[in-house]
């Protein structure tokens, strides 16, 4: 009964927040990852770590803590999938730019989206395993016990800041990733404007179509070394990322 007093609510509260964390970073949370898979894998990180992390959470206090472990598993999961939410926002303004945004499917990591973002989304993902960050992203998360233990407050100002500084750097990695694709077509539509002031008999229209789409498949294919090594850098810095997030989030 000892035993039981003591490893098996510990047991309880950290895999409260492995599920949540799970539910929410990128792959593991992912529609295509195994529900059950991630579930045993939630409990294999519990059962290893009730050994090592004490939790000392009081009855009154367990909604509160639920809420606080749920506030926590979203901002470690939006810090830590923000460039694929970039990378969508960037296939978005991509499709878009070059007349591509009318062929739309349903992307189970992000939603409703066009093609673009979709092939956009496996290379960064592709790009995400090969340089291990899921790993990386488990170790912060480990860590995470021993930085913010369980019940830790959080100040809804940090929070706000994280928010707000991680919106302005998905915008501004979209902009980087399509501003090739974009420059492109507002030099073809400005060089489309100049044949029609010459020839107004040409349909620029019909015309300018099928050169919209050669145009953005070309730049896009030109750019993919760019675009690697872009995303490249930005997952190589996820780590201190995420651990600056929780630093913040423990104000």
């Amino acid at each position: 009964m000892d035993i039981y007093n003591e490893y098996v609510p510990n047991f309880l509260f950290i895999l409260l927040r492995a599920g949540i964390v799970l539910s929410f970073v990128p792959f593991f949370s992912s529609t295509m990852f195994p529900a059950m898979f991630r579930t045993g894998m939630a409990v294999a990180i519990s059962l290893v770590l009730t050994p090592v992390v004490s939790c000392h959470v009081v009855r009154s206090e367990i909604a509160l803590i639920v809420i606080r472990e749920l506030m926590f598993g979203m901002a470690f999961g939006f810090a830590a999938r923000f460039v694929f939410y970039a990378v969508d926002m960037a296939g978005q303004i991509m499709s878009s730019a070059s007349g591509l945004s009318i062929a739309t499917t349903f992307n189970p990591e992000i939603g409703q989206s066009a093609e673009i973002s979709r092939i956009l989304g496996i290379i960064a993902m592709l790009i995400f395993l090969a340089m291990d960050i899921h790993h990386d992203i488990i170790y912060i998360f480990v860590k995470s016990y021993e930085w913010l233990p369980l019940g830790s407050p959080m100040p809804g100002g940090s929070l706000l800041a994280m928010a707000l500084s991680f919106i302005g750097k998905m915008f501004v990695i979209a902009l980087k990733i399509s501003s090739p694709i974009v420059i492109s077509m507002l030099i073809a539509n400005i060089v489309l404007g100049f044949v029609y002031k010459a020839a107004p008999q040409i349909n620029i229209f019909f015309l300018s179509t099928p050169i919209y789409f050669a145009l953005g498949f070309l730049i896009m294919i030109l750019s993919l070394p760019v675009f690697i090594s872009l995303i490249g850098g930005y997952f190589s810095s996820s780590r201190d990322e995420l651990g600056r997030v929780i630093l913040m989030l423990k104000g």
